[in-house]
């Protein structure tokens, strides 16, 4: 009954706002993207297409929002932002000039009506895998509700390797324009339809290949998406090379067991030698996906180390108990509760060649401790840490 109640709030707000802002988002051509890992780097390459093309464009992702020509930092544990400042953002780029607009869509967003009245041009679907299943209860509601967004669009790029989440959208799909997109099915754009030179690492092929679809459905010239794929320096906080000698040291967002697999393998393709891992889970948040967490960081990495990351008023031994339940007891795991002294003792560990990965922060700029946000930021923490302890200099 609490949450119909909430539900309903929400769809009020949602009214409300469209009606005070004057629906601006019918007067853009709005592309949205979902999906459980790979959202915000789609949104950014969509965005960079555009913006190559010399198209007036905004966008909103959990990293960075471009909104009417300015920029800002979204570094705090943000999703899609609230109706009434998506409706903002929107009036205000309507207000620009602009003519499009990309926005990053997560399950919390559209179940909260974050971007009810928003008609979608072209929706992108990245996947669907474990997560944020304390909200919605079963894995078959969470992709109920990342489908809300293919039921609005007129056209839907959708990740064709997802096979169980590619079969299970058909039905909804019958009757819009469905452009695929993979590396290993057969699909509408895959690395050999395409001229330009793909990522290295395999997730960001597949971010690439929703972008580039996207950008050929809108028309854009084949160059200029190659070139801006082709150029694009990458995201904060995503695969974020921080160090490279006389070890490698990366900082990633990747904070679900499918990212956490991707990451580490990717990570695997790097070195030779030792990966070192470390993580933790936040407070509050899906519990059932922490022992698959665990199971990744073991399967790909050579030394776990398990930590704090936003750890609320949770006790941060039982999230961490709950993470190496799912790993051996002959993994090799420690555990170091403060999130500094974790990343100062693999630093400590780690030897020429190795890749240290520190996952679950990414770009953030906070770390929750209890109720309280302390300023936090693990690329910050990693350069001041080699400063201080003098690995630079390391053989």
């Amino acid at each position: 009954m609490l949450r119909a109640i909430k539900s309903l709030y929400h769809l009020l707000m949602a009214i409300a706002a469209n009606v005070y802002y004057g629906f601006p988002a019918r007067k853009l051509t709005v592309i949205g993207v979902t999906g459980t890992d790979g959202k915000t780097t789609t949104t950014t390459l969509i965005y960079e297409i555009l913006k190559k093309a010399k198209v007036n464009v905004s966008m909103v992702t959990s990293v960075h929002a471009v909104i009417a020509g300015k920029s800002y930092d979204t570094g705090f544990h943000v999703t899609t932002p609230d109706v009434w400042h998506v409706q903002k953002y929107l009036k205000e780029a309507l207000d620009h000039g602009d003519t499009h607009f990309v926005l990053e869509m997560t399950s919390h967003g559209l179940a909260q009506y974050r971007v009810f009245g928003v008609p979608v041009a072209i929706a992108v679907l990245t996947n669907i895998t474990h997560e944020h299943l304390d909200w919605h209860k079963t894995f078959d509601e969470y992709v109920k509700t990342k489908f809300m967004l293919l039921k609005q669009a007129k056209k839907v790029v959708i990740n064709r390797d997802e096979d169980d989440i590619y079969n299970r959208a058909l039905p909804l799909l019958l009757d819009k324009t469905m452009i695929t997109y993979g590396l290993y099915r057969s699909a509408k754009v895959m690395p050999d339809t395409v001229t330009c030179t793909l990522p290295t690492i395999e997730f960001n092929k597949y971010n690439a290949l929703a972008a580039i679809a996207v950008g050929q459905e809108l028309g854009i010239d084949e160059k200029v998406i190659n070139d801006a794929i082709e150029q694009f320096p990458g995201i904060k906080g995503r695969m974020e090379v921080v160090i490279d000698s006389p070890f490698t040291v990366i900082v990633d967002f990747a904070h679900t067991p499918n990212a956490i697999a991707k990451a580490l393998s990717a990570a695997q393709l790097m070195t030779k030698k030792h990966i070192i891992h470390v993580f933790g889970s936040a407070g509050h948040r899906d519990h059932s996906k922490r022992p698959l967490m665990g199971a990744a960081s073991e399967k790909y990495a050579t030394q776990t180390i398990l930590t704090e990351e936003d750890y609320r008023t949770e006790n941060i031994d039982h999230i961490n108990n709950e993470i190496q339940s799912g790993m051996s007891d002959t993994a090799n795991v420690t555990r170091i509760n403060d999130r500094k002294e974790a990343i100062t003792a693999a630093l400590k560990e780690a030897n020429k060649g190795d890749v240290v990965i520190i996952t679950g922060k990414g770009h953030e700029q906070s770390l929750c401790r209890g109720t309280t946000e302390y300023p936090w930021d693990d690329k910050t923490a990693v350069l001041s840490l080699m400063k201080e302890l003098k690995l630079n200099k390391k053989k």
